[in-house]
């Protein structure tokens, strides 16, 4: 039976962000997750956690300036100061909310650069990552973004994050594979999921209805399929739930949360 995650950066904004962790345990929910928890006192997202029994399973590293418009830093060079620091409060957080997963971004193509030309600042930053996380027992996690989403990100596509991980070439660092990401870049999901699968290299999986990032029952995937053929292949991770509520303003989160019930 396939483990779903609240992701409460897009789920609950109904409730202020503390409340919202309250709010998914009422339904249903036993994980969460967000984007980044670094405006909040650590020990504060901790109670949380504690008073509603619900596991910390995802959370990602200081992406630069997100107002900005920054989306990471791992591919900038010259930046790799403010990347190690970042990642190291990214751990700290971890740490007391027992949290098994940090994911980094790649950060934004900037003007006049190539793939090619960042390629090993990239690579030495994760390893950096990688190593700094693993005598926590953390994995670092690398996602590919579709450029719909985040015009210029660095990584997109499945087979390039794979290939990074050969590159770097440690145990702890893996795959985040978003299946709406997935489906916007590439497509043909189930063939995907079992090849990926396979290598023991994926660390998370998350969910959202395509085209518009609604829930998983609406769009062009067919999730329980996909939720099924999860179960055949034994993944026993956690399935983030990383999408806008259809009907925010009518009836919040909890409204649109139909295609959960048959998995609680």
């Amino acid at each position: 039976m396939p483990k779903f995650a609240a992701n409460l950066s897009m789920l609950y904004q109904e409730y202020a962000f503390l409340d919202r962790f309250e709010a998914a345990a009422k339904d249903g929910f036993k994980a969460v997750e967000y984007l980044f928890p670094y405006a909040f006192a650590k020990e504060d997202i901790a109670a949380r956690l504690q008073a509603h029994d619900l596991q910390q399973v995802l959370f990602n590293a200081p992406p630069g300036d997100w107002g900005a418009g920054e989306r990471g830093l791992a591919c900038l060079p010259g930046r790799e100061e403010e990347f190690r620091a970042g990642m190291s409060k990214a751990l700290d957080y971890a740490a007391t909310l027992h949290c098994p997963r940090v994911h980094v971004m790649a950060g934004l193509l900037p003007a006049g650069a190539t793939h090619e030309s960042l390629f090993p600042t990239y690579i030495a930053n994760l390893r950096w990552a990688a190593q700094a996380a693993a005598p926590q027992g953390i994995d670092v996690l690398i996602e590919p973004i579709n450029t719909r989403d985040i015009p210029g990100f660095y990584l997109n596509r499945q087979d390039v994050a794979h290939a990074v991980l050969a590159d770097v070439g440690e145990a702890n660092l893996k795959v985040q594979m978003d299946l709406y990401h997935c489906q916007i870049v590439e497509g043909d999901l189930a063939m995907k999921i079992r090849k990926y699968l396979a290598t023991g290299k994926v660390g998370h999986l998350q969910i959202a209805g395509v085209p518009q990032r609604h829930e998983p029952d609406l769009g062009e995937i067919n999730h329980s399929y996909l939720f099924a053929l999860l179960d055949e292949l034994g993944y026993g991770g956690w399935i983030g739930c990383e999408y806008r509520p259809a009907n925010a303003q009518a009836g919040g989160t909890s409204a649109g949360l139909g295609w959960l019930k048959p998995y609680l």
